[in-house]
């Protein structure tokens, strides 16, 4: 089974900000939040626990599981070049994210999309047939992304749809997928 949660709360989550790459730690509410994720979770044994890179999911992920997870780039938040920081309400964005044209830096969608589909897809090759239990703590775009290599992506391109909350989760079986293909 495969596990995907969202870290907890930070400071820019609560102040309405953007946060990409220039994020901060989980606040106190986002380590009240891995926290209950510790107690949801813990009648799981799991095999591997895979993170972000960035502090706030990396923190998210031993608190709920008290392991240290091994840190995958590919995990990496969507990179908001100069539109990290902002308040979400003033950004312009493409779609449901900050366009490219006007802040430099902000990642392909697509390129997006297919890093966070390769570490997917490098799971299922691994763990497919077998009962193992995975966790992947990551972002809001991440869980996105995983949601949308196991459904598909959306005819609008959001993949925003298939999110979790901060310190939610979400579970996914390699099995079930291969019956929908």
């Amino acid at each position: 089974m495969i596990y995907v949660m969202r870290h907890g709360q930070t400071d820019l989550n609560k102040e309405g900000r953007l946060q990409g790459r220039q994020g901060l730690p989980l606040n106190d509410v986002g380590v009240q939040q891995a926290e209950v994720l510790k107690i949801d979770l813990n009648h799981i044994n799991f095999d591997l626990v895979y993170s972000s890179p960035q502090e706030r999911a990396v923190q998210t992920a031993e608190i709920a599981t008290g392991m240290t997870p091994v840190v995958d780039p590919r995990l990496d938040v969507f990179d908001l070049g100069e539109a990290d920081g902002l308040r979400k309400v003033e950004v312009i964005t493409d779609g449901a994210t900050p366009d490219s044209i006007i802040y430099h830096g902000v990642e392909d969608k697509q390129d997006f999309v297919k890093r966070v589909f390769h570490f997917m897809h490098e799971l299922e090759q691994k763990y497919g047939d077998s009962e193992t239990n995975i966790l992947i703590s990551g972002h809001r775009c991440t869980t996105g992304a995983v949601g949308a290599f196991f459904h598909g992506i959306p005819t609008d391109q959001n993949i925003l749809k298939y999110s979790s909350d901060n310190g939610k989760y979400q579970t996914y079986s390699f099995e079930k997928k291969s019956l929908v293909k």
